[in-house]
């Protein structure tokens, strides 16, 4: 009897100072998740630029990652400090906030005030607060925490209006010039060169746009031999030439936001996810394969938005200094009339190339956050028709975006393993300016 009454008041005891956690408790990841894809969603029907879509994610991840270090719970450090120019945030929550709530009101609220489509973005967050209703959150927590994310999110939003964005939208006309070998704009659409300034927006890490430059593009010539013309001839032999696992590669990558469809005299797009898009959905899905806590989950969004960012920042810097003639172009000229990549032809210049950029970079801050051996399953394309895809690590998901844009026919060879360096550079950066613990993220998840 005397055992078996320790036992009860053992468990008793246990009881008391373990309770069955509640939402507020386990601060559920889910809701940042879902905030993160209906930011994606409305980002891709609002036809955002890459660039631009960067820098939506960028401030959005930003919000929410502040939001949560401001809690005292939280062993991760604040950005203020780390990023240029960031203001520390002042703000404290109150005892009724819950972190994952204000943390998901701070992503949207600043995710909303930089996008078109408010109302489709406003029925979204809607059925979101409803499910969180529904979770079994009280009316009090969901509104203190819902106050103290729109907090949050003015003070990103008020420190955003700093980097030039602005300034850039009254520069947006480019006319390209008539030098030979320079970019021109490219069938089916002829569209306009997309964000000509964007090397002028003010970056995270970075000291300037061009401080981590790739070496020079090879000099155009129509000579045989020489070897810009062999690199455009290596284009032109990799679409003729290809195998069905290469033109699997190049529509996987493809990350089109606005592909253009010619049907007669009828033209419309076709909408799907920038780059950026793409690897924070990669983030979202390893952090809910290795079911990473709220924090490390947040980490791994935003070290990926600021690399992205200022990736976008310095690539589109060389684009337009050094403004190379796209394959299409040069190929249609000089080899053959009639040929056509695979993919469609995006309307900026050729070098360096801006997904072998990004996704190097992105790479790079998601070996640290989750290591470098974490193989994948990559299911983001299936919602545009492809199959998931399998990768043994995030440094090979980034080599094969980085080759599928010679297998579409859309950049030369230097432009794809000098744009690879110059993402490494990038993402380094990102790494060596911002320490979110005092211990590496990938040494203490």
């Amino acid at each position: 009897m005397k055992k078996l009454f320790l036992f009860l008041t053992a468990g008793l005891l246990m009881s008391l100072k373990a309770p069955t956690p509640g939402p507020s408790v386990v601060k559920e990841v889910r809701w940042l998740h879902s905030a993160q894809q209906l930011l994606t969603n409305v980002i891709v029907a609002d036809v955002f630029s890459p660039p631009v879509a960067s820098r939506i994610y960028a401030y959005a991840h930003i919000a929410a990652y502040e939001t949560l270090v401001s809690f005292p719970h939280s062993d991760y450090r604040s950005l203020a400090g780390q990023i240029r120019s960031m203001p520390g945030l002042t703000l404290k929550p109150d005892a009724a906030c819950d972190p994952a709530l204000a943390a998901t009101e701070a992503f949207l609220r600043t995710g909303r005030g930089m996008i078109f489509s408010e109302n489709t973005f406003d029925e979204g967050t809607a059925r979101l607060w409803a499910q969180v209703k529904a979770a079994g959150y009280s009316e009090q927590t969901i509104q203190a925490s819902k106050a103290y994310g729109e907090q949050v999110a003015q003070h990103i939003m008020g420190w955003s209006k700093e980097d030039n964005y602005r300034q850039t939208r009254s520069l947006r006309r480019y006319a390209p010039t008539k030098k030979t070998g320079a970019w021109a704009p490219t069938p089916p659409g002829y569209m306009a060169a997309v964000e000509p300034y964007w090397g002028r927006i003010k970056p995270f890490t970075l000291d300037s746009a061009n401080q981590c430059r790739t070496v020079g593009p090879p000099s155009f010539s129509t000579s045989e031999k020489s070897p810009f013309r062999e690199s455009a001839r290596e284009v032109y032999e990799a679409v003729k030439n290809m195998t069905p696992e290469q033109r699997l590669i190049a529509s996987y990558w493809d990350c089109n936001p606005f592909f253009l469809n010619t049907q007669g005299h009828l033209n419309f797009a076709s909408k799907k996810l920038s780059p950026g898009g793409h690897w924070l959905s990669i983030a979202g899905q390893v952090a809910r394969q290795t079911k990473a806590d709220l924090m490390k989950t947040s980490a791994a969004y935003t070290l990926t938005a600021i690399a992205l960012y200022d990736s976008f920042i310095g690539c589109w810097y060389e684009k337009y200094q050094y403004n190379v003639i796209r394959p299409e172009t040069y190929i249609n000229a000089h080899l053959d009339e009639s040929w056509r990549p695979l993919l469609q032809t995006p309307p900026f210049p050729e070098y360096p190339s801006g997904h072998s950029v990004v996704s190097t970079a992105s790479a790079v801050v998601l070996s640290q956050v989750f290591g470098k051996q974490v193989s994948f399953v990559d299911s983001t394309e299936m919602a545009y028709g492809l199959p998931s895809r399998k990768f043994r690590s995030f440094n090979q998901a980034a080599e094969e975006a980085a080759i599928s844009r010679l297998y579409g026919g859309i950049h030369y060879r230097e432009a794809i393993t000098n744009g690879q360096v110059m993402g490494k550079a990038v993402g380094e950066q990102v790494l060596q300016k911002i320490t979110l613990r005092s211990a590496r993220l990938s040494q203490k998840p």
